[in-house]
């Protein structure tokens, strides 16, 4: 058995997700994996990342709606990291040749128009930061076998970050009743799931405000120009090969992923 630590954890993780090889849960093996390990592993894996060349463009938030907690088994949100490397552009199919088994969830998402730092941010003071809202779909993935982990585990996983697409259609916060906004997911023309922004957290800014308050606590500020995703609104779909899956926004527009060949 492995004796696990922090550092041989991040290059296992990243070792996954270039051979997009799935495996246990760590904690089967390193019960000590907590949350708070989990985000000195998740922030390591950044360090890696950066230092072969990508550039962070935001943050994510995961399970902030019942339905996802309840799904995987975790109840607390998590927050992890963004980069370009993640980065899908509207039309682009979902990199099937780079993930292990995506999924796909609709996200308010929001671009930050000023710097935002805490401890002690409210929604009202995190919105109020926020340039643009946009309608949003992230392709999660896992280094986890069937998607089966802890917080721990999860949280060094970049709460299994893949790949995300922002609508180019954003609107001020103002625009729209961002508790309200509903979606509709549909994989080929049938409708799956329905959800509206009060299914994150009550309010997709407070799923910001949580955001930017945890990364205080780990030394880390949201920046301009930063992109955000709330949060899954509703429980994700498979991305099966040759399907197609569209979240449709009552007033933020439709993001369609074609979901690629096998």
């Amino acid at each position: 058995m492995t004796a696990w630590t922090e550092d041989a954890v991040a290059t296992e993780l990243l070792a996954c997700e270039a051979d997009r090889r799935d495996r246990v849960k760590f904690t089967d093996e390193w019960p000590e994996l907590d949350l708070d390990t989990g985000y000195r592993i998740q922030d390591e894996t950044l360090r890696r990342r950066l230092a072969r060349g990508e550039v962070v463009t935001g943050v994510k938030l995961g399970l902030t709606s019942k339905a996802k907690q309840e799904r995987m088994g975790v109840d607390t949100p998590l927050v992890a990291w963004l980069t370009d490397a993640m980065v899908l552009q509207p039309g682009d199919p979902v990199p099937q040749g780079a993930l292990i088994h995506p999924r796909v969830e609709p996200e308010i998402v929001f671009v930050m128009g000023e710097r935002l730092e805490g401890p002690g941010v409210t929604a009202e003071q995190a919105l109020a930061a926020v340039a643009t809202v946009s309608a949003g779909a992230e392709v999660i993935d896992s280094r986890y076998r069937d998607f089966k982990f802890t917080a721990g585990d999860v949280v060094a996983d970049n709460a299994s970050s893949g790949a995300y697409v922002v609508s180019p259609d954003g609107v001020g916060p103002g625009g729209v009743d961002l508790a309200g906004e509903a979606v509709r997911v549909e994989v080929d023309g049938e409708l799956v799931y329905e959800g509206t922004g009060a299914d994150v957290l009550g309010h997709p800014a407070e799923a910001l405000a949580l955001a930017v308050n945890e990364l205080a606590r780990r030394g880390h500020a949201i920046e301009a120009g930063w992109t955000v995703l709330t949060g899954g609104i509703t429980d994700a779909v498979f991305a099966t090969p040759g399907s197609t899956v569209v979240c449709r926004f009552s007033t933020l527009g439709d993001v369609a992923l074609s979901c690629g060949e096998a």
